[in-house]
């Protein structure tokens, strides 16, 4: 058995990592390298992006672009593997952008390829010798999974991205202590290696904070990702408690009724279901604008609103018609709107301005947090990936684990 890490051992996103077992390949991961970032490019990996693939398979974490977003490069007989809901909510995102044409391959690759296949949380599948089970983490993609993978007599832990203070967090002991257990290795995410002191705020407290904010503010404008679907749900359900209306587009909308009538395990809580008597309102595009008008507008004026806005300027010019004195927030990475950052979103920073509340929360888990999930696994050795700086992680984990710090291309014989 060798492990190879093919990209993500010094940077963080663009992870390609390859478990080989008597020429079998198990791929995990294909995405996008982040800004600011060497970008590397294409890669050339046997049994992945050309040569034999019958003995070779990738599985996908997430949906997030720096995990998912060059699989349309692949050729099309490569067997991917990916989360029901994960997949829906790929194909959702792509067709809102179908102007792009690696979307427009990603609806296909998605929708119609025979060799795209859709996995379940907590059911276990084999691939060749692989067995392989994925597990549901908290992270801010909904439904990000880790992957347990046995082959013989040894077993892996493949992370993904996740952290421990998130809405689902609380089941996380449960789910390692159940459903991985001990291991012998560990290939595992360490984004926030360098603020190992840092405790992030909890979705919940963050939901707390909202509410108090939507209370003492009439108009409340809030920019996200439209596919943080805890994020939305959050938004959504601190409105109701605040008492205010919620208002998102027909896509965001959309995407949080693709949640709602999903098979996931998480949506059976009320927490991911439209309330019947407080059904968000539905904006509507007439003639390429947004329009706020008759009963709506007699209704924002006498009521609290929270407004789920995307920077363009159809919202621009919406929300200068919203009535009330208007709150605006950023619940997003704040680094997409830091000038000179290498994702710097000049769109974005223009339609916040500078007078907003930055609230959000990291989706990756802090470094005191990740040791607690070592105690658990109690793996023989560790390999950092998705980091900017695994010299770090050795220092901080080393007293305790074989830590195992690769660059990019090199293996690891199990």
């Amino acid at each position: 058995m060798k492990i190879t890490i093919h990209r993500g051992t010094h940077q963080i996103g663009g992870c390609v990592t390859e478990y080989d077992h008597e020429g079998w390949r198990l791929f995990v991961d294909y995405g996008e390298e982040l800004p600011g970032n060497p970008n590397t490019g294409d890669l050339l990996i046997e049994g992945l992006t050309h040569g034999n693939l019958s003995k070779s398979a990738l599985l996908i974490t997430h949906y997030h672009g720096d995990h998912i977003g060059r699989i349309t490069r692949l050729p099309k007989e490569l067997p991917i593997y990916i989360s029901s809901i994960g997949r829906a909510i790929q194909i959702h995102l792509s067709k809102q952008i179908k102007r792009n044409d690696d979307h427009k391959k990603m609806v296909e690759r998605l929708s119609t390829n025979p060799y795209t296949v859709s996995f379940e949380a907590g059911k276990a599948f084999s691939f060749g010798p692989f067995n392989v089970l994925p597990i549901t983490l908290d992270h801010s993609a909904f439904e990000a999974n880790a992957f347990r993978i046995e082959v013989g007599s040894k077993s892996f832990f493949h992370t993904g991205d996740f952290r421990t203070h998130g809405f689902r967090s609380k089941k996380h002991s449960l789910l390692f202590n159940k459903l991985v257990g001990k291991v012998d290795y560990v290939v595992c995410e360490a984004t926030n290696v360098m603020r190992q002191n840092t405790t992030n705020l909890s979705e919940q407290g963050l939901h707390q904070q909202f509410i108090e904010s939507f209370k003492e503010n009439h108009g409340n404008i809030v920019y996200v990702s439209s596919t943080n679907i805890d994020r939305l749900f959050s938004l959504y359900n601190a409105a109701i408690e605040a008492n205010c209306i919620f208002i998102v587009d027909e896509y965001q909308k959309s995407m949080m009724e693709l949640v709602c009538e999903s098979n996931s395990v998480w949506t059976k809580s009320k927490y991911y279901n439209f309330k019947p008597e407080s059904m968000p309102i539905e904006l509507k595009c007439y003639k390429g604008k947004l329009k706020v008008y008759g009963k709506f507008e007699w209704l924002l004026k006498h009521k609290g609103y929270v407004l789920l806005a995307r920077a363009s300027s159809r919202f621009d010019n919406l929300i200068k018609l919203m009535p009330g004195k208007k709150k605006k927030y950023l619940s997003m990475w704040n680094g997409y709107v830091v000038e000179g950052n290498p994702a710097y979103n000049e769109r974005l920073a223009q339609s916040l301005g500078k007078d907003y509340k930055y609230m959000h929360t990291s989706g990756h888990c802090d470094m005191i947090s990740l040791r607690k999930v070592l105690e658990i696994l109690q793996p023989k050795m560790v390999i950092p990936i998705h980091t900017d700086n695994p010299e770090e992680f050795e220092k901080q984990f080393g007293d305790k684990w074989s830590v195992k710090v690769l660059n990019d291309g090199e293996s690891i014989e199990c």
